[in-house]
């Protein structure tokens, strides 16, 4: 089986879509975009407790996928999930909540930035353990077959987690039996500290074509592209085709996490420019609204300052919320049964 490559959107592109939609994934990605700067901003100014990774530069990869879902498919994260939690319909004043520690969070402010969960959008949940959420987005999409619906799940996971065997397990899995799930690949370059190339053997679209999964890889940086390819798999799964294997080529601009500040001895300021400068996907999908006449440069900036706002709003909501009683502190940590409805033997 051969990798099918996706080739990036230009300038040439024409619309198919409407103007509406086109702008939604405008919005998400700044919207995005701004969670991130805020979010880094309050780790450096010691407000937020723990430790987070930003997703900054990767925001086509999430919006063009999540775009081509319904609000009742689902999608499980990674430990860089932020942009995958915005994505999928999550709303800045909880998800800033969650991360400053607060009760209104997502998870009550127990997961903090690496665990959360927006099951109302079919967000599954963030996962620390690289590779954790394999089993469960295949689970996921077991479950929709064995029920007879039509919904479709996400599995995002970095290029590092190909390393991971349960990714080989499941997948054999999903082919068997045919299941409703994308695998998607956020191949970003960097393994942690190290060079993708330096840890990963081979294809990595290969690995899933040995199964016989169909993969593909595509411009990670291409908004329209990502969302052309997932609107096209997430049909053919709801149509009993899956599963799929998608490998995008994208770049983080911050480090491994926020603490990760000098990086010059994995990776050069040259690299890191040229990304932002000449592949950053807000500004390619700005430009090429502004080409097709869809929307004017005041237009844009009208916008980038309505989420501005709405995103510094959301965290001074956040500053000011409660934290959770004391005597939260072993709330949800075990299933609350009744005993009455227990059988003891037979």
């Amino acid at each position: 089986m051969t990798t099918k490559t996706r080739t990036k959107a230009n300038a040439k592109t024409k619309p198919s879509l409407s103007r509406e939609e086109y702008l939604r994934m405008y919005t998400q990605m700044v919207r995005i975009r701004n969670f991130e700067d805020n979010a880094n901003q309050l780790y450096l100014s010691a407000k937020m407790p723990g430790l987070t990774h930003m997703y900054s530069g990767e925001e086509a990869v999430a919006v063009g996928i999540c775009e081509a879902l319904k609000d009742s498919d689902r999608i499980t994260s990674t430990h860089r999930g932020h942009g995958h939690c915005v994505a999928k319909g999550a709303n800045y004043n909880e998800m800033f909540c969650e991360l400053l520690g607060k009760k209104e969070g997502y998870c009550r402010g127990k997961g903090g930035s690496m665990h959360i969960a927006d099951q109302s959008h079919g967000n599954l949940g963030a996962n620390a353990i690289v590779g954790g959420s394999m089993g469960m987005a295949t689970g996921s999409a077991l479950r929709t077959k064995l029920l007879g619906k039509d919904d479709v799940t996400v599995c995002f996971f970095g290029d590092g987690a190909t390393a991971q065997g349960l990714l080989y397990e499941v997948m054999n899995m999903a082919a068997l039996w045919h299941l409703p799930v994308i695998y998607a690949c956020e191949n970003n370059g960097y393994s942690e500290y190290t060079k993708t190339e330096e840890i990963a053997a081979g294809s990595i679209t290969a690995r899933a074509e040995a199964f016989g999964i169909e993969a593909f890889q595509v411009d990670g940086q291409d908004v329209l592209g990502v969302n052309e390819l997932a609107r096209k798999l997430v049909a053919r799964c709801r149509n009993g085709e899956g599963p799929f294997f998608v490998e995008l080529m994208t770049y983080r601009y911050h480090g491994h996490h926020v603490g990760d500040i000098n990086r010059e001895y994995y990776r050069s300021k040259e690299e890191e420019t040229d990304w932002k400068t000449n592949r950053d996907p807000i500004i390619r999908l700005r430009a090429w609204l502004v080409d097709q006449g869809l929307a004017t440069e005041d237009e844009i900036e009208s916008l980038n300052n309505q989420i501005k706002d709405e995103a510094k709003k959301a965290v001074a909501y956040a500053e000011a919320a409660p934290y959770p009683d004391t005597s939260e502190v072993d709330m949800h940590i075990y299933a609350e049964t009744d005993p009455a409805t227990l059988r003891v033997g037979g």
